[in-house]
């Protein structure tokens, strides 16, 4: 965004988005003006937020039940009451509130997902060219999926992992699982896994930024792999091997699907601007004057 020194200017979001541009086609505004919409955004934001919230207050008990089904399918031998399939504890009276109020939140900021995304948007997207607001579609578009589909996988190895945890207890020792202890290693499990469905994209954006070639990339694709393994060793909060599994190999396909992109990219990029070692030759010329072959096989 840019922002001179010659006054106020219109605001370019909204409907009147045409009529903006036609009169002040790059969206200068002062920063006061900023300021100004960006209160504006961040007051919808949360209105919309706290409404969402209000709706979650209702839909509690379910979504409760959802969030601890993981926990629920593990057996408990060594639990307090071991008749009772699931059995998770509180040690504070404002517990049960605050729990409330947690998820309720979470529950708001969901529901609104769209609502907001356009007021960050809406904010942002008058700053933008042409090509970068493209490029933004392209970008938030692969990554919502990738970050619900690493969610996903992530609720279904939650059970495994608590179970691998749960199978470490002595056969003397009684498991008080609190609340806010499950909901630290389900939230943990969620967003590493989402985080880490992300990285392809990361590969994706340095291709395009031309950091990344395909080239560089097959050459490292042995490194990438053991750091996409030590990557889910690590950061995984369950130990198990299938945890880890379920978190390295989505990954590892991803990775995968972003080199057949950084491929396909280079090679309309080669055919486009020529050889991307020799800069205004084609692929073709390349070969044809024997520069792609190795400097003792045609040099005297």
């Amino acid at each position: 965004m840019v922002m001179p020194d010659d006054g106020p200017g219109p605001v370019a979001t909204g409907p009147a988005l045409g009529v903006v541009h036609r009169t002040n086609p790059e969206a200068r505004m002062p920063l006061m003006e900023h300021i100004r919409e960006l209160r504006n955004r961040v007051i919808k934001i949360t209105i919309a937020i706290t409404v969402g919230s209000i709706i979650g207050w209702f839909v509690y008990a379910p979504v409760w039940a959802f969030i601890e089904r993981p926990y629920c399918r593990v057996q408990q031998p060594h639990a307090l009451f071991p008749r009772q399939s699931c059995q998770l504890y509180v040690n504070g009276l404002f517990d049960a509130f605050f729990l409330k109020l947690q998820i309720c939140i979470v529950v708001g900021v969901i529901l609104t997902l769209p609502i907001w995304l356009y007021q960050l948007w809406a904010f942002i997207a008058p700053g933008l060219y042409r090509r970068e607001r493209r490029w933004a579609y392209y970008f938030v578009g692969a990554s919502l999926p990738l970050f619900v589909a690493g969610g996903t996988v992530a609720y279904f190895a939650m059970t495994r992992g608590v179970h691998f945890l749960l199978s470490m207890l002595p056969a003397d020792t009684t498991a008080l699982i609190t609340i806010n202890t499950y909901l630290s290693y389900a939230g943990a499990m969620l967003m590493i896994f989402a985080i880490a469905f992300e990285m392809p994209l990361i590969f994706v954006l340095l291709n395009l930024a031309g950091v990344l070639t395909h080239e560089r990339f097959r050459k490292w694709r042995r490194g990438i792999i053991f750091l996409v393994f030590l990557f889910a060793a690590t950061f995984t909060p369950s130990p198990d091997p299938l945890s880890m599994l379920l978190l390295a190999v989505p990954c590892l396909v991803l990775v995968e699907a972003a080199e057949v992109f950084a491929w396909i990219h280079d090679r309309r990029k080669a055919r486009r601007v020529g050889s991307l070692a020799y800069p205004g030759l084609t692929d073709e010329e390349v070969a044809a004057y024997g520069l792609d072959q190795p400097v003792s096989e045609h040099t005297p």
